[in-house]
């Protein structure tokens, strides 16, 4: 596929997120009725739903490691290639995470119970948000992204509390004392009921 194919692809993703989560029924932006840049609580009612917070460290992640894993493991997989795999993971994951059983996965963890999934907004940015991260990823040198892996994985895990690597665990196999460590910072103490 051509690179002006796949960067048409790329941008028809935009449309196809935000045209399907909106026909089911996910709000265009914050039900708050405000559009704010940042969300800096996992907890905090506008998560998920403006422009950026903690989850969009994990979609930068995304995208980094598509790049990283092919430059490292697949070097003679073209740009394109993995381009493609890229946006098409970003548009699957974005529409998939939205399912009742991918929605239904994340509350039955104590730090999700109650998510009712993205704003189209937040979906749309996330998306753009993983593509950023792969075409730095795939230009910058391989010791630099490394570095940024951890940066982000660090960073979002001991100051938001959650992260792609947390969220992974307690999806698949939950642990209390994580669970325990994430709940320190909820203004909300949970009761240890979930819906």
């Amino acid at each position: 596929m051509a690179r002006t194919s796949l960067y048409t692809f790329a941008i028809t993703g935009i449309f196809l997120i935000a045209g399907t989560l909106w026909l089911w029924g996910q709000p265009l932006i914050c039900t708050c009725g405000e559009v704010k840049l940042w969300i800096n609580s996992i907890f905090d009612g506008g998560n998920s739903q403006h422009i950026a917070d903690w989850y969009t460290l994990s979609h930068i992640l995304h995208g980094v490691l598509i790049a990283l894993v092919g430059r490292l493991v697949f070097p003679r997989v073209s740009f394109e290639v993995l381009l493609l795999i890229a946006v098409t993971s970003g548009i699957f994951w974005e529409i998939i995470e939205h399912t009742n059983w991918v929605l239904d996965a994340f509350r039955a963890t104590t730090i999700n119970a109650g998510y009712l999934g993205d704003s189209v907004l937040n979906a749309v940015c996330d998306y753009l948000f993983m593509l950023a991260g792969f075409f730095a990823a795939y230009n910058l040198r391989i010791p630099l992204v490394i570095v940024g892996v951890l940066v982000l994985e660090l960073t979002a895990g001991l100051i938001g509390r959650d992260n792609l690597t947390l969220s992974t665990i307690q999806l698949i196999a939950p642990v209390d004392a994580i669970n325990d460590w994430q709940q320190e910072l909820n203004p909300v103490p949970f009761n240890g009921i979930t819906n």
